[in-house]
């Protein structure tokens, strides 16, 4: 596993530091990325693309991602936010892949026009973007992809924080069920599940009576489950990605586990369905969920289910968020040029504002801060168990 691992990162260095060579290349032959919209003015259509995973495991996110920017850069052309300039979104799939999502924004920094992208909310996939961003001078978006490696610079932003960075609202949860020790399983394929596993569970005061990491291609979680539960802790944590949390689920209460298990948002998204009742008790945190008080989380709420007929999960309200985020900083810098809007990104930083992901939201260091809520899964669906410090 760890040789497979070794050879996927250098395929993605190589693939990335030929991408970076390649811009460099097209710098030196020509004009600046961002002198064909040096004027001030805004013109009458701005171009944003959205590079995120549409196919693969984790489409789950980027689709939902996906309809929270279409529905906020609906809202923002009906609004005078831009003067009469209309956002264009395109959406282009990176397939889960990281050499895809490098060849996607490489495509968007050659088109001039385009002020920002979004980028994808895979760890790996930001990880190969977020270099030929910096140093193409492109901004960029994301949410999601919540690893050490992702915010490097001024042109790379993120609205959705570290996990590691709310994770801990889930102690209340750990204190009213007196929980003292944890054994864990997580994905090896994820850096923020790693560090999850690895760096902030163990920072939670149980005591750790056994850490398994799984593979990519793990399918069949007996065995680690078994191995698990020999040690007998007080609560399971799974740290899993999209299909194999039902999967771990399943296996847990087929051998006779039948407590609450410590979770994380990669479970939501109606990935736990699969496993029917034996997908019930899953606790996680996570930025968002639908039911939360904020006034401003709730108008978000609305406009959503009046747009899609649904209930939002936390990568749209991301989205959504970020959106917004990289209008008002075009607003401001009433220009399309890259550097003029990085430095209104940077302007706009400085101060708090409300959204679908509650109220008073800052930032801090490129990445947006907040607390987080904790919900369940039950049998009717995700329940919101409190919000913050446990309200």
């Amino acid at each position: 596993m760890a040789g497979t691992r070794l050879r996927t990162m250098r395929r993605t260095l190589i693939t990335t530091a030929a991408l970076l060579a390649g811009l460099t290349a097209l710098t030196a032959c020509g004009s600046s990325s961002n002198s064909s919209a040096s004027a001030k003015g805004l013109p009458d259509q701005i171009k944003l693309v959205a590079i995120n995973p549409m196919t693969g495991p984790a489409a789950f996110a980027g689709l939902a991602a996906n309809k929270g920017y279409e529905l906020a850069i609906k809202e923002i052309n009906d609004s005078d936010l831009l003067g009469g300039s209309k956002l264009k979104l395109e959406e282009v799939d990176t397939k889960g892949e990281a050499q895809e999502a490098a060849s996607k924004l490489t495509t968007a920094i050659s088109d001039k026009s385009i002020p920002a992208v979004f980028g994808s909310v895979l760890s790996q996939d930001a990880l190969a973007m977020s270099p030929i961003a910096q140093k193409s001078q492109m901004p960029i978006m994301y949410t999601q992809a919540g690893s050490d490696g992702v915010v490097i610079g001024d042109y790379t932003w993120r609205a959705t924080p570290l996990m590691g960075t709310y994770y801990s609202v889930i102690k209340k949860f750990i204190a009213d069920n007196g929980y003292k020790s944890t054994g864990i399983i997580y994905t090896s394929v994820s850096p923020t599940l790693t560090d999850v596993a690895t760096k902030t569970i163990p920072e939670l005061g149980m005591k750790i009576t056994k850490t398994i990491a799984t593979s990519a291609t793990t399918q069949d979680f007996a065995a680690p489950v078994q191995q698990i539960l020999a040690t007998k802790p007080d609560v399971v944590t799974v740290l899993l990605q999209g299909a194999a949390n039902p999967s771990t689920m399943t296996a847990l209460r087929q051998a006779g586990y039948t407590g609450k298990v410590l979770g994380n948002s990669a479970a939501s998204a109606g990935n736990l369905d699969p496993a029917g009742a034996a997908g019930v008790g899953m606790v996680w945190p996570v930025d968002f969920n639908y039911e939360q008080k904020a006034a401003s989380s709730q108008k978000f709420v609305a406009a959503y289910k009046a747009a899609y007929g649904e209930d939002p999960l936390n990568y749209a309200a991301e989205a959504y968020d970020a959106a917004y985020f990289v209008a008002r900083a075009i607003a401001a810098a009433d220009s399309t040029d890259r550097a003029a809007v990085k430095d209104a990104m940077v302007a706009e930083s400085k101060k708090s504002f409300d959204g679908a992901l509650g109220e008073g939201l800052t930032w801090k260091d490129g990445t947006i801060v907040l607390d987080g809520v904790v919900v369940e899964h039950t049998a009717d669906g995700e329940k919101l168990l409190y919000e913050g410090s446990g309200q």
